[in-house]
């Protein structure tokens, strides 16, 4: 199976930049952090020297006393028993988060060993109580999310749609036969998701698609279970059965018809203030999507916002399938995709490739009876963004955005094909070309 990552190149890049610092790459946990690196490592060095401070308690002990890169270097040549050549080599600090004395070395080897590549990767730095002084300005950040839709499409071996999408350009169309296969191609990575290892399980079970979407479902369970027992590892002073309480509620607040976050769904009479810290420890743990919703399309947006009117997405479209505890064969096998859980599965996937492809922080629009999913902000252009589950439906909030904002025009992203329909100021984009949204003129 074939699990090429576009982030890839971005490694490349850090290697390759004449100032380069130590790189650490964030995650939520089992999003690939550790493979990657492996793989990076391997493939663009000569060696590469790993340390899981998460299995190996004691090679933190190498950081105790002076935190010398020179000492330090020395002491882990000792350790590993090998030797470390500073400029063709790699070193690899993974679960970094539970040695903080090694998370603090990062700026020593940022200021006095440059020459020397130095990796490490977290899981839990967003939200792990560290007292050590964290390395601000002296490390580069990059951070792992679940496969993207064309990523799965890769490892599932459909390298021709791949290709085919990356491919595409105002104003080019998709011919019918392709979107039909990519949409059927959708309905496959809505049961999957993009947790890597959900993906290769599914590939190695793909000739018997009941066998493999069983097997895909225990995985993500025992994913959900892991996931859980980390709330209470590593909570701190944050109650862990309200941060499992947030999290298990997701599938049901997506399921309404106003999406805005309810506390009272979570706990009964239950205030916002109460659950701020949960919500924000899972944000912080890269599991939930905090959607930010505003009552404004001015720019900038974050003017228009309050903490208590957002929206949370999960960051993993398979793991919302498998929380929500929706049989695989009732989204794959509907002849209406989304007639299972309406439009949430379709909201969650575009919030997951706009975040993917880059978007940083995401925006919904409310205002009276008014509703966009998503507004975004791009080059000083306002974007106004409607999600539809299905082919048909009206335009209305998207049209009454347009009426009182100017903007150059409006997006549908649904189950429709592409189409760039310049007279009604209208594109239509298929759900799975989200992430290359937006394709503009050139």
């Amino acid at each position: 199976m074939d699990m090429k990552r576009t982030i890839y190149q971005r490694l490349s890049e850090w290697k390759n930049a004449g100032d380069r610092k130590p790189l650490m790459l964030k995650g939520a946990r089992q999003t690939g952090k550790t493979y990657l690196l492996k793989e990076f490592g391997q493939n663009e060095f000569r060696r590469i020297h790993s340390i899981n401070f998460q299995k190996d308690k004691t090679a933190c002990e190498i950081f105790t006393g002076s935190l010398s890169p020179q000492r330090i270097l020395e002491s882990i040549q000792l350790y590993l028993e090998t030797k470390v050549d500073k400029t063709k080599d790699i070193i690899f600090f993974d679960e970094i988060q539970d040695c903080p004395r090694a998370l603090t070395s990062l700026k020593y080897f940022c200021e006095d060993m440059r020459e020397l590549a130095v990796v490490s990767a977290g899981s839990l730095l967003g939200v792990t109580q560290i007292d050590e002084p964290f390395p601000v300005g002296q490390v580069s950040f990059l951070n792992l999310y679940p496969m993207s839709f064309e990523e799965f499409l890769l490892a599932v071996g459909d390298e021709i749609s791949y290709k085919k999408l990356r491919a595409l350009h105002y104003p080019d169309t998709i011919p019918p036969v392709l979107h039909h296969r990519l949409m059927e191609r959708l309905q496959e990575y809505f049961v999957v998701g993009g947790l890597p290892e959900v993906v290769s399980t599914y590939c190695s079970y793909m000739g018997d698609r009941p066998e493999a979407f069983a097997r895909v479902r225990a995985k993500q369970e025992d994913l959900i279970t892991a996931y859980m027992s980390d709330f209470s590892k590593y909570s701190g002073k944050i109650a862990a059965n309200e941060i499992a309480s947030v999290f298990e509620s997701i599938p049901a607040q997506l399921a309404r018809e106003n999406k805005k976050f309810k506390a009272s769904q979570v706990i009964p009479q239950g205030r916002f203030s109460r659950l701020k810290s949960p919500i924000d420890w899972l944000t912080g743990a890269g599991l939930l999507i905090k959607v930010k919703i505003v009552n404004s399309g001015e720019i900038p947006f974050e003017a228009f916002t309050a903490e208590n009117r957002i929206k949370l997405y999960l960051f993993d479209i398979g793991i919302l399938g498998a929380l929500a505890r929706i049989p695989p064969k009732n989204l794959y096998m509907k002849s209406d995709l989304f007639s299972t859980f309406k439009g949430a599965f379709c909201e969650n996937f575009v919030a997951r490739e706009f975040i993917y492809s880059g978007s940083g922080q995401l925006y919904s629009w409310m205002s009276n009876t008014a509703e966009l999913e998503f507004i975004r902000e791009i080059d000083g252009e306002v974007y106004p963004i409607e999600v539809k589950a299905g082919h048909s439906g009206k335009l209305k909030s998207l049209n009454v955005f347009a009426a009182k904002y100017q903007v150059k025009y409006r997006t549908r992203i649904s189950a429709r094909n592409l189409e760039f329909n310049e007279q009604s100021k209208i594109h239509n984009y298929p759900l799975y070309l989200s992430y290359r949204f937006p394709i503009n003129p050139p």
